[in-house]
C-alpha cells in the first residue's frame, strides 16, 4: 500500500516549531488525526530524539496546528493546536500554544486562506482548544507575511519582523475561571506527606505556581540542573496532578491532561547565564521562572504559561506576586533563554479581571510542500 502525502508547512512561531495543515487537507474524522500527527512528528520515541519524524525531541518542537477559514462572524481563522508527546503515543488538545499562534496568520496568508493588502494588517483568530480570541498584527508584502526585521526574542537566533499578539479575555481558558479553586493560594499535600503552598491560575492555560525556595531552589537554575534531579521531577508531577484535581481538570480516578496544568517555580531574579552563554541581568527582570511542559523544563517559557505568570504577578496574594518586583509597564520574566516581557491589562477593582495580555513574537516559514505518512 502506498504512503500518503499531505500538503503542509513547517513553521517556527516564536520559540516553538510545528507542522501546519489546513483542515481541508486532513481527514474529516478527527479520530484519525492522532495517528497521523504521531507519524508526522515521529512519536512515540523511547530515544526522545524523534529522528523518524519532524519533531525535535522536546515539547516546544513537537507540535502540530490545523488552520481553516472561520465561519464565525467575529473571526477570520480557526486554529486548533495539537501538543504531541515525545516519548508516548499521546496527542493533547487541552491547551493553546501561544508561540505557534504567531505563525497562524503567516500560514493562512501563505496558503490563501485569507488575503490582506500590503502594509500593516490585523487578523482575528479563534482558538478552538480554549474557545478564546486573539488578534495578530503583522506586516504584509506582496500578499505574504514579512519575515525579515530587526526584532529579537529570547531563545531564537537572529531577528525578524515583529508580530504583536493580543489575547482577549484570556482568563479561564481551560477551567472557565481565573482562580479555578476560588483561592489565591492553596495547600497541596505530596505523596510523601509534605505540604506546599501553590497558586492555581488560569490565563491562556491553567498553571500551578510554587515558591522555588520551598524546594531549596531559586528559580534561576539551569535546565540540566533541574532535569537531572529525578526526585524533584517526580515530586513536581505529583503536585501537578493533584493541582489538576483542585482546578477541576481531573478527578481522583482520571489522569490529569498531559499538557495542563503547567507547573512552575518562581523566585527573585539572580545573576545567571542564558542557554547561549550570555549574562542575564537580574535588575532587568521582575521575576525568575522555570516552567515544566510535558515533564520537560521549557527552554524559554511556554507563551501561554508566561502570560499566566505575568497576570499572576499582578494579583496581590498569589505566590508570584509575593516574589515579583513591583514595576510599571510590562512584566519582565527571567527564563533559561533570557528575559521575556509580557504586557498585561488587569483590573483589580473588585474581583480581578483580565481584559487582555499582549506579547510580540516573530515567525518564519521554514518549509512548504508535503509530509509523507507511511501506509
Amino acid at each position: 500500500m502506498p504512503s500518503t502525502r499531505i500538503p503542509a508547512c513547517f513553521m517556527r512561531g516564536g520559540s516553538s516549531k510545528g507542522v501546519f495543515f489546513t483542515a481541508d487537507d486532513l481527514p474529516a474524522a478527527h479520530a484519525l488525526w492522532d495517528p497521523l500527527f504521531l507519524s508526522v512528528i515521529g512519536s512515540p520515541d523511547p530515544y526522545e530524539r524523534q529522528l523518524n519524524g519532524m519533531g525535535g525531541g522536546v515539547s516546544s518542537l513537537s507540535k502540530a496546528a490545523v488552520i481553516s477559514a472561520s465561519l464565525r462572524e467575529e473571526a477570520d481563522l480557526d486554529f486548533t493546536f495539537a501538543q504531541v508527546s515525545v516519548a508516548k503515543a499521546l496527542v493533547d488538545y487541552s491547551s493553546n500554544c501561544g508561540n505557534l499562534s504567531s505563525a497562524v496568520a503567516p500560514f493562512a496568508l501563505e496558503r490563501g486562506l485569507i488575503r490582506r493588502d500590503d502594509g500593516p494588517a490585523s487578523v482575528r483568530i479563534f482558538n478552538t482548544n480554549t474557545n478564546k480570541m486573539l488578534i495578530a498584527q503583522l506586516e504584509v508584502s506582496e500578499g505574504r507575511a514579512v519575515e525579515s526585521g530587526a526584532f529579537a526574542i529570547p531563545g531564537v537566533a537572529g531577528t525578524g519582523s515583529p508580530i504583536r499578539l493580543d489575547f482577549l479575555d484570556p482568563a479561564g481558558a481551560g477551567t472557565g475561571r481565573l482562580l479555578p479553586s476560588g483561592n489565591l493560594k492553596d495547600l497541596i499535600e505530596a505523596e510523601d506527606g509534605r505540604v506546599f503552598e501553590a497558586s492555581l491560575i488560569d490565563v491562556g492555560n491553567p498553571c500551578v505556581f510554587l515558591d522555588a525556595g520551598a524546594f531549596g531552589r531559586s528559580g534561576n537554575e539551569t535546565i540540566r540542573d533541574l532535569e537531572s534531579d529525578t526526585a524533584l521531577t517526580i515530586l513536581l508531577e505529583d503536585l501537578r496532578r493533584k493541582a489538576a484535581v483542585l482546578m477541576g481538570l481531573a478527578d481522583e480516578e482520571s489522569a490529569a491532561p498531559a499538557a495542563v496544568p503547567k507547573i512552575a517555580f518562581v523566585g527573585t531574579p539572580l545573576s545567571a547565564k542564558d542557554l547561549a552563554g550570555k549574562a542575564i541581568d537580574p535588575a532587568a527582570a521582575d521575576l525568575a521562572v522555570r516552567m515544566l511542559s510535558m515533564e520537560n523544563v521549557h527552554r524559554v517559557l511556554p507563551l501561554t504559561g508566561a502570560m499566566c505568570t505575568a497576570v499572576a504577578s499582578r494579583i496581590p496574594g498569589t505566590v508570584p506576586a509575593g516574589l515579583a518586583r513591583k514595576s510599571d509597564g510590562d512584566v519582565r520574566l527571567a527564563n533559561p533563554s533570557g528575559i521575556l516581557p509580557i504586557g498585561t491589562d488587569v483590573s483589580l477593582d473588585g474581583a480581578p479581571t483580565v481584559r487582555s495580555v499582549s506579547v510580540t513574537r516573530t515567525a518564519r516559514l521554514l518549509m512548504t510542500g508535503e509530509v509523507v505518512v507511511p501506509a
